[in-house]
């Protein structure tokens, strides 16, 4: 489906800073049957990976060395400074102010309160991911989080989303982050027994079949995290040559939230 616009607080694009943009390129492209479109000298190494002519994702050089190669969530906005600033006051720290990038629109860089890092994108040209939810494009957004209850207050306060908990049996809950009334990301308490992890935005893109990709990744250089069902449908969680990490997920059509 096409996706022209995003209401404010929703993920709008998705984008990876990596140590080796040759590397992730041959990768993405085989795995998902991308594109790659160069912007040119001016870009300082940005471009963006085309699903059948559509923007879909973008990849760059990797900003940071203490984080390396990862995949960043961007999430809408109509004024950057004023969410970058609002966001300021509710605890986060602005690891990049907002920074016109030529026509295409505004960006910011964030480390929310639980230390989970996520971008915001006020559009210009460029209004965000061209496809969502087909193989190989943009599905879902998720935060995995060290204090949920932090996470909803700032989200909600920041952006103007609202939260809702849904069970998920035994004494699991996931909290949908909701815009324009639907349900655009996700978000999860971190539990003790997963180990140590970091508050952290991940991205979903959706396959048409979840092992034959999952395999597929395996075989281009990728190595397996996790692979199993879920109510929303099959998924694997895979770190890419170059230690980015990303998840894809195979969607049960009957699924809803």
């Amino acid at each position: 489906m096409t996706t022209p616009e995003f209401p404010k607080g929703t993920p709008t694009w998705v984008d990876i800073g990596t140590t080796d943009i040759p590397g992730a390129v041959a990768f993405y492209t085989r795995l998902f049957g991308w594109t790659h479109l160069d912007f040119g000298p001016d870009a300082g190494g940005y471009g963006a990976f085309l699903k059948d002519g559509r923007q879909t994702a973008g990849i760059g050089p990797a900003a940071d060395p203490k984080r390396g190669t990862s995949w960043a969530t961007y999430l809408a906005t109509d004024d950057a400074t004023a969410t970058a600033a609002a966001a300021e006051g509710a605890g986060a720290k602005v690891i990049m102010a907002p920074m016109q990038v030529m026509d295409q629109g505004t960006m910011a860089v964030l480390l929310d309160p639980t230390g989970a890092y996520v971008s915001i994108w006020q559009p210009g040209k460029h209004r965000g991911a061209e496809v969502t939810g087909e193989h190989g494009s943009l599905t879902w957004a998720e935060l995995m989080t060290s204090d949920i209850a932090a996470s909803k207050a700032f989200y909600t306060s920041v952006f103007g989303v609202t939260t809702r908990d849904v069970a998920m049996g035994g004494n699991e809950t996931y909290t949908l982050i909701e815009a324009g009334g639907q349900p655009v990301a996700g978000a999860m308490q971190i539990r003790p027994d997963w180990g140590p992890m970091p508050s952290q935005w991940s991205v979903y893109f959706a396959v048409d079949d979840c092992d034959a990709t999952a395999d597929l990744a395996i075989s281009l250089g990728a190595t397996e995290k996790l692979r199993q069902d879920s109510p929303a449908g099959r998924f694997a969680t895979l770190t890419d040559p170059q230690g980015g990490v990303f998840s894809i997920i195979k969607n049960d059509p009957n699924f809803s939230m």
